[in-house]
């Protein structure tokens, strides 16, 4: 297996005379004019879950399927600026988790179990009419995309995860820093969903048009229905001496990407990721990144996930 870790460096580059006696200098020729790239037109369409939940998801682009799911508290717009640099060259796909924005909201816990919010996965693949395709997830969306991983192996090309552990490895973490999980246990509670507002939940987002967009998908969206992510899947705290849980090896290239910032979800709960993953596995940490890696490191975050996907092509 090949381990690849992957760290941010800059290099300077100097350039030195080879001759005393230089040639007189040739002017550069004029540079051609950019072509502008014409942004991709943006569809919004649904698939219909095995339990009969509609998903809304925005669409855009030709070529293998790229399936990115968002996490809390997020929408499909959590994606804008990563989608127009693939979408010249790959089907892009940005989910409205149930629960949120324009998807639909189930009422009661048991509508918020991992299965089915696999099953929502599965579902926006088959609406899209592929057969493979590569599923990115951050937060509760990489919970997701883990999961889909141990359930659809054979529909899944490539596995991108941003900021969450392994299932494997995440109890580590929650027994090594339980403080740092204190924010989950709150939101499990009975009730937690009335400290909520819209504008609150939209309070990290700095640009004050994109706010406007996620105070708008807030309000639309569910608050009970955030909470009971929690409540159906936050695992608890693994007893002392209790073996870690054991899932099936993830059998396509993975990448995993973590915001060193992150006072969540610590880096080194990704720590053993390889031995889960029998093809390559790369690992990103980035330095001035927290959390919500898409809003902090945008650029970065774009162009490593473009050059591995292009290191990893598919048919």
């Amino acid at each position: 297996m090949l381990r690849t870790l992957i760290g941010v460096s800059a290099l300077a580059l100097s350039l030195a005379a080879c001759s005393p006696q230089a040639a007189a200098p040739v002017e550069p020729a004029a540079a051609a004019p950019e072509t502008a790239k014409m942004p991709v037109e943006l569809e919004d369409k649904y698939a219909t879950s095995a339990d009969g939940t509609k998903i809304h998801y925005v669409a855009s682009g030709q070529g293998p399927l790229i399936v990115m799911v968002h996490g809390f508290p997020d929408y499909s717009g959590s994606w804008d600026k990563l989608t127009p640099k693939l979408n010249d060259a790959y089907r892009v796909v940005a989910m409205d988790t149930r629960g949120y924005n324009l998807s639909d909201k189930p009422e009661g816990v048991d509508n918020y179990k991992m299965p089915k919010l696999v099953e929502d996965i599965q579902a926006v693949i088959k609406a899209e009419g592929a057969a493979k395709a590569t599923v990115l997830g951050h937060d509760w969306g990489a919970v997701q995309a883990w999961n889909y991983a141990f359930t659809h192996p054979e529909t899944l090309e490539r596995l991108i995860i941003m900021s969450v552990p392994h299932p494997a490895l995440f109890g580590r973490q929650i027994s090594q820093s339980p403080e740092n999980s204190n924010y989950a246990r709150n939101f499990q509670k009975e009730g937690s969903e009335n400290n909520l507002t819209a504008e609150g939940l939209a309070r990290s987002v700095s640009d004050p048009a994109d706010k406007a967009k996620y105070v708008e998908a807030f309000g639309r969206s569910n608050f009970a229905s955030m909470m009971n992510y929690y409540r159906a899947n936050y695992p608890a705290a693994p007893k002392p001496g209790e073996a870690p849980p054991t899932f099936p090896k993830i059998d396509v290239p993975t990448l995993v990407i973590h915001g060193m910032k992150d006072t969540a979800l610590l880096s080194f709960g990704h720590n053993d990721t390889w031995d889960q993953i029998t093809k390559d596995t790369t690992i990103l940490m980035i330095p001035d990144s927290g959390h919500f890696i898409q809003r902090d490191a945008p650029d970065l975050l774009a162009a490593q996930i473009r050059s591995w996907l292009e290191i990893h092509p598919v048919n």
